[in-house]
């Protein structure tokens, strides 16, 4: 696949060191950023390091259970996507698992056209969220954490560059005009007299910091960003 899923990452939590290996290479064809853990302990500290998009676990691990696992997330985040993979004897723990608000389970063995299925839906589903606003395939910006990433790497800006990136995203492909710009930058600092070229010049630097010249110039408008769409 010559196009690997760069904005979205996946955790793969499985104890058995044939299947872990398995899932390892085989979602590597789809995305860039996947890891592994080996238990449920190891999964938990690398879903609290990387914050992946996606998880798929095993529903029985040592040190900590996929239940447990998941349980844990689910004290503080609703929102990552998760997959239980359990064996057709493990339906009373799959009925507990059903209350983690989870994506789906896979049954053993599982089959590769029924996991590429899933997954690929749920990284649709996550793209059509409105938390995130696609600028491209790789950069987007997320709503919540009003914060701007590409290749599930946090680009990092400074408050007022942040407030801008905020801006422009309310309303892509629209372009502001440096008196917009000014005006919602410095909402609450009435002193601040306002200055056509201190705009262009915050925004010039701005464009330094960021791939792809992703702040467009519409001549005698302003400055807007464009998605992919």
């Amino acid at each position: 696949m010559s196009n690997k899923i760069k904005d979205i990452s996946i955790l793969i939590a499985e104890d058995e060191e044939e299947l872990r290996e398995y899932l390892t290479e085989y979602l590597q064809i789809f995305f860039d950023d996947v890891f592994v853990a080996k238990c449920g302990e190891e999964a938990y500290n690398q879903y609290k390091h990387h914050h992946p998009d996606i998880i798929l676990t095993d529903i029985n691990m040592p040190n900590m259970d996929g239940l447990s696992f998941v349980s844990k997330i689910r004290e503080d985040d609703n929102a990552t996507k998760i997959i239980i993979i359990s064996a057709h004897s493990e339906k009373d723990k799959l009925l507990k698992a059903i209350e983690l608000n989870l994506v789906t389970y896979l049954i053993k063995p599982i089959k590769t056209d029924i996991l590429k299925k899933v997954i690929l839906d749920i990284v649709d589903v996550i793209r059509k969220s409105t938390k995130r606003v696609y600028i491209d395939d790789t950069i987007y910006w997320n709503k919540d954490t009003m914060s701007l990433w590409k290749n599930e790497k946090e680009i990092l800006l400074k408050e007022k560059e942040l407030q801008l990136i905020q801006l422009l995203c309310t309303k892509v492909n629209h372009a502001f005009s440096t008196r917009d710009i000014f005006d919602y930058l410095y909402v609450n600092d009435q002193q601040k007299e306002f200055s056509e070229y201190a705009i262009t010049s915050f925004i010039k630097r701005l464009r330094l910091k960021l791939p792809s010249d992703i702040i467009k110039n519409e001549y005698g408008s302003g400055y807007k960003i464009t998605t992919k769409g």
